[in-house]
């Protein structure tokens, strides 16, 4: 890809170098009555040797850095203080902190283990410039207590290289060539050809390079140079609506937000419109000033443009909250985006009016889910499986998809499977005349029910791909012969062989799987 195609793409890096250290430092500032130890490092023990893996800012103008033995370490600093290397909570640390930049644009991905990736792109016209864009990012990192160095390119390996290095941008070419982030033979075999820049190597041709070092570091010089780009992972998809508002004296009062969350639906509401398309799932996020975030949900079972059900809804998901809302110090952006969308066209009613039964249903369908969860209100829908405990599924009311006919007993005719059923199927004792003929005699839950009338067998096999051997009753493997029977006191029940006599069991089981009504 030639520079010209992306030169107007900006990639704002985010480099922390000292995030581990500063998570324990924020970790010790909260606790009651505690001194954090300085130097101090966090290890990890590799190989059998505890290497340091991190230090503070005090241990690096010691001399102490990572990769260093612990030993060594102590033979330099003896009051040292480490901590054990916690890789997840660095990683959760890191994606919170991408989370907060979302304040900025919503293209940011993470370059683990320490760097931020911001495609800012026609972002900065909240700000002056895309400087002023940047430093408002390092003044807020700042307040929460995190060392950053940023720096501005065209492409993300620019714009990492240059954060790393104290650089900024347009000094790709002042960068040694251990930003090409080679193998340390690569390294050392460069320095001694007199390469100790990327500008000295920008200055050979490709070729030759190529056949000295491999592609690999042509392609990553190209990268560095900005004649090669690649593209970066958001953390979060893209919404396909996105409306939000900024405000120069943050909103103190919740009142106020949840009207202005009303005020943006309307907006994204009437971009939807013009797409022929609804709402399905709405994501807010509300930035407070000391950079938290809150962020509410919202899921519907149809499509929707309403104003009047989301305000109901986002009622409901505001008093289902664990944690009420707290603007703090104020929301100085909200943020609303339409996620999840479906085809919704405008309903013309009769002239002589008329009352939306089927919207009125998913309207309710919508908010006992947000009030309950969306797991906890399910329909049924049927199946593709002749096997009878697969036949339908319980799904959450909020998935619903195109209806779908159940099938239907003809007319007349008794109905072919109970309307209560077991799962798992229960185990009974059976008496037959002949060993695969019908049941005579059964005893189930202790009391002997014997069978006056009988219709059957119905087989149902087994699926193909499902094992022979050994498979519970229910669960598939061998061959179903299902009876409905009727008991001499008039009670009806659905049985069934579990496998065929002789061929795949030689004393099948019996199960009772429904009652009929």
């Amino acid at each position: 890809m030639k520079q010209e195609a992306f030169r107007k793409r900006r990639i704002l890096a985010l480099f922390l170098p000292y995030l581990e250290s500063e998570r324990i430092t924020k970790k010790y500032a909260y606790a009651p009555d505690a001194r954090l130890p300085a130097p101090f490092a966090l290890i990890e023990k590799i190989k059998g040797t505890m290497l340091l893996m991190a230090v503070d800012r005090e241990a690096t103008y010691l001399g102490l850095g990572p990769g260093m033995k612990l030993a060594d370490a102590r033979a330099r600093v003896p009051d040292l203080k480490v901590f054990d290397h916690d890789v997840l909570a660095d990683a959760a640390l890191l994606d919170r902190l991408a989370d907060a930049c979302l304040r900025y644009t919503p293209m940011v991905s993470v370059s683990p283990p320490r760097t931020l990736l911001l495609d800012i792109s026609g972002c900065a016209h909240f700000f002056a410039s895309e400087t002023a864009l940047a430093q408002d990012a390092e003044d807020r990192f700042d307040q929460a207590g995190f060392s950053l160095s940023w720096a501005l390119a065209g492409t993300p390996d620019a714009a990492i290289a240059l954060a790393h290095h104290g650089l900024r941008e347009g000094a790709e070419a002042q960068l040694p060539v251990s930003a090409l982030a080679m193998d340390d033979k690569t390294h050392r075999a460069l320095e001694r050809a007199g390469l100790y820049h990327i500008g000295d190597l920008a200055e050979r041709p490709r070729a030759a390079l190529v056949a000295r070092f491999g592609s690999l570091l042509a392609l990553r010089l190209d990268r560095i140079m900005g004649i090669e780009d690649r593209p970066i992972d958001p953390i979060r998809k893209l919404a396909n609506v996105t409306t939000e508002r900024r405000f120069a004296e943050p909103l103190t009062h919740v009142d106020f937000a949840v009207s202005c969350l009303e005020e943006l639906f309307v907006e994204a509401a009437r971009q939807l419109e013009e797409r022929g398309q609804g709402a399905r799932m709405v994501h807010m996020m509300l930035f407070r000033c000391d950079g938290d975030i809150a962020r509410l949900a919202i899921e519907t079972a149809p499509a929707t443009r309403d104003p009047a059900l989301f305000k109901r809804l986002l009622k409901e998901r505001i008093e289902a909250l664990n944690d009420p809302l707290n603007p703090g110090f104020g929301y100085d952006l909200i943020r609303l985006s339409i996620v999840a969308t479906d085809a919704l066209e405008v309903e013309q009613y009769r002239l002589e009016g008329g009352e939306d039964k089927q919207g009125n249903q998913a309207a309710l369908i919508s908010q006992l889910s947000v009030r309950l969860g969306r797991t906890q209100v399910q329909h049924f829908m049927p199946a593709d499986s002749h096997i009878p405990e697969q036949g339908l599924l319980a799904l959450p009311a909020l998935d619903s998809g195109p209806p779908r006919e159940w099938d239907k007993p003809k007319a007349g005719e008794p109905p072919l499977r109970p309307l209560h059923m077991f799962d798992p199927p229960q185990h009974i004792q059976v008496l037959a005349e002949v060993p695969d003929g019908p049941p005579y005699r059964f005893t189930w839950r202790r009391k002997v029910h014997r069978v006056s009338r009988y219709e059957g067998p119905e087989r149902i096999a087994s699926e193909w791909w499902q094992r022979r051997d050994g498979q519970q009753a229910g669960k598939g493997g061998l061959t179903r012969d299902y009876y409905r029977v009727e008991d001499i006191r008039g009670r009806r029940y659905w049985l069934f062989r579990h496998g065929l006599y002789g061929s795949e069991k030689a004393s099948p089981d019996w199960y009772i799987h429904g009652l009929f009504a």
